[in-house]
């Protein structure tokens, strides 16, 4: 009993560390301003939660798991949005899921390493989900005439939309996201882990 009420309170902890790390959720009318810091705060926030829920419990899967319950979660939130009456699209659920399967199949693969988890999984996942969460915002209707169309009412003035400039890979939010996001994603998750020690 003991060891399934240490999961649950881990997974629930963990996502809402991951939640408060950054924007957890694609709202439409600024989806590519946010599209950097998301990278960043998820990528480094789900290889920190990933790896010190692995270690607990030992057992591959659990980073899938953590994932999922995130993306539940998300969902939820997609669901209520819609509910008040803006556009299915208004939300778009991001994808963390597949890069958690990575950072799984990197802990099964170098059996149960954490070391070669937090090094070879961390940069998967910080190369894989900024690729995976572009993807999934080019399937959405044009986030410019969505933000204006549907404004939130607590949107605060230093994300209001403007147009992106294109053409600039410098300034390319796939290239500074995936960067980012692999970079920051095996130090933190190294001192994850230490912290895990002590």
């Amino acid at each position: 009993t003991t060891h399934y009420l240490f999961i649950v309170v881990v997974a629930v902890s963990s996502t809402l560390l991951t939640i408060n790390a950054g924007d957890y959720i694609f709202y439409t009318d600024w989806a590519w301003t946010s599209f950097v810091v998301f990278s960043i705060s998820q990528s480094t926030m789900l290889v920190v939660g990933a790896i010190y829920y692995m270690l607990f419990t030992g057992v591959p899967g659990t980073a899938t798991y953590y994932a999922t319950i995130m993306t539940i979660y998300t969902w939820v939130a997609k669901g209520a949005w819609f509910a008040l009456g803006y556009p299915y699209d208004f939300i778009t659920v991001p994808v963390w899921i597949p890069s958690a399967m990575l950072l799984d199949l990197s802990y099964w693969a170098t059996r149960r390493n954490k070391h070669a988890a937090i090094l070879i999984g961390g940069t998967l996942v910080g190369l894989s989900l900024p690729l995976f969460n572009m993807i999934n915002l080019l399937t959405i209707r044009d986030p410019l005439e969505m933000a204006f169309k549907y404004p939130r009412p607590t949107l605060p003035p230093y994300m209001t939309p403007i147009e992106p400039q294109v053409g600039k890979f410098y300034n390319s939010p796939v290239a500074l996201g995936a960067g980012a996001g692999a970079v920051l994603s095996v130090p933190i998750a190294a001192l994850g882990a230490k912290l895990n020690t002590w």
